[in-house]
């Protein structure tokens, strides 16, 4: 496993980079040799955040944490990137065993408290009427959602808006 270290408004020291290639490198033996994993350090005000993403196959395993301490919030990160390889492993070996990107002998099982399948519990219909993308994010915030769904009135399209953590705004559009 190949690991990307980088900052954004923080310079990276060699100590830092060691912690996050030592955790990584353990996930090393859960994959093939060229997948990469990329992690992204921030400060923002007080808030030390770190962001893991590894592509695995066209899915990507991702994980953002923010503490006051970029220690902590590399191994929270590291937590959740292991939970969610737990997820991955039970999900390919339901719909495909034999896969060749991932090793699931060596990842041990979710727990059985965890493995309660996620179900839908509850479906909405609604009109959609077209409107700019604008107009969708005041009808976002007048509803107190964080995503909105509507026809986009200059290309006929589904497209969603979505309030972003930094708290701007996010267009998701399709394409062919």
């Amino acid at each position: 496993m190949k690991v990307k270290v980088s900052g954004r408004n923080l310079e990276i020291t060699d100590a830092l980079k060691d912690t996050i290639t030592a955790k990584l490198e353990r996930f090393g033996k859960y994959f093939k040799d060229d997948i990469e994993a990329k992690a992204t350090l921030n400060v923002e005000k007080n808030r030390q955040i770190i962001e893991i993403t590894v592509p695995i196959n066209g899915t990507i395993l991702r994980a953002e944490e923010a503490t006051m301490d970029m220690y902590t919030s590399i191994d929270k990160a590291i937590d959740k990137l292991y939970k969610q390889m737990e997820k991955y492993k039970t999900k390919l070996q339901k719909r495909y065993y034999g896969h060749d990107t991932i090793r699931f002998e060596r990842i041990p099982d979710l727990n059985k408290d965890e493995k309660e399948e996620q179900k839908i519990v509850k479906t909405k219909r609604f009109a959609i009427k077209p409107m700019d993308p604008e107009e969708a994010v005041l009808q976002m915030d007048l509803l107190g959602h964080n995503f909105f769904v509507f026809t986009n009135g200059h290309t006929d399209e589904v497209n969603v808006v979505y309030k972003r953590k930094d708290g701007n705004y996010g267009l998701i559009e399709p394409y062919v």
